[in-house]
């Protein structure tokens, strides 16, 4: 799938990540964890921020400057609204420049929606996205290969692809980061969230 047919599986979900039943705490203990790795706390990217609002929530209670990132138009047509002061951007990440660095990135369960190719330079550039001392925390599949898939798990058709936990350490620290944390958080799936920090 092409990031812009992710893009449209997304707006077909939008309306049930923004309602009342969306599981709000999602994320969020290990959102914690992440931040408190970090001396400054000025500027967050909440990359596949969606329509829910709640790790943009935390980030604004937190004292963070924060935006929003995401592909799919009818998410950031309700991220707005429930946000109207917070700066979003509605782009493909694997286009996108960044526009300054931040102290905190969020790429919780959107980066592994990327093409497999794309996987390597968007999480340099993200890594790279970092102040000195900042801080990623990213989700991906706990894998120890790279592996691309399609499912229709959540209604619409999506598609997933991971590096593999031996690639993604590596480039990690080629990319001047330290892997602080790496835990399959909802075993036995393989759900894997990873922060790292530029040194």
């Amino acid at each position: 799938m092409t990031p812009s047919e992710i893009a449209k599986s997304y707006d077909q979900l939008a309306e049930q990540w923004n309602s009342d039943e969306f599981p709000r705490d999602n994320g969020i203990e290990q959102h914690k964890r992440a931040i408190a790795f970090l001396k400054e706390k000025r500027r967050a990217l909440d990359i596949g921020c969606g329509s829910s609002g709640r790790i943009i929530d935390l980030l604004i209670r937190e004292g963070f400057d924060v935006e929003g990132l995401d592909i799919s138009s009818r998410m950031i047509e309700l991220a707005k609204q429930r946000h109207p002061n917070v700066t979003f951007h509605h782009a493909d990440i694997c286009e996108w420049k960044f526009p300054r660095k931040y102290d905190f990135i969020s790429a919780w369960d959107s980066i592994w929606h990327i093409p497999l190719r794309e996987q390597e330079p968007v999480l340099k550039k993200i890594l790279h996205g970092l102040t000195a001392g900042g801080v990623c925390i990213f989700t991906t599949g706990g894998l120890d290969a790279p592996s691309e898939k399609v499912d229709s798990a959540m209604g619409p058709q999506m598609y997933y692809s991971v590096l593999g936990i031996p690639n993604l350490l590596k480039l990690i620290s080629e990319a001047g980061c330290i892997c602080r944390h790496l835990e399959y958080d909802q075993h036995p799936e393989l759900h894997l969230y990873v922060i790292a920090q530029r040194t």
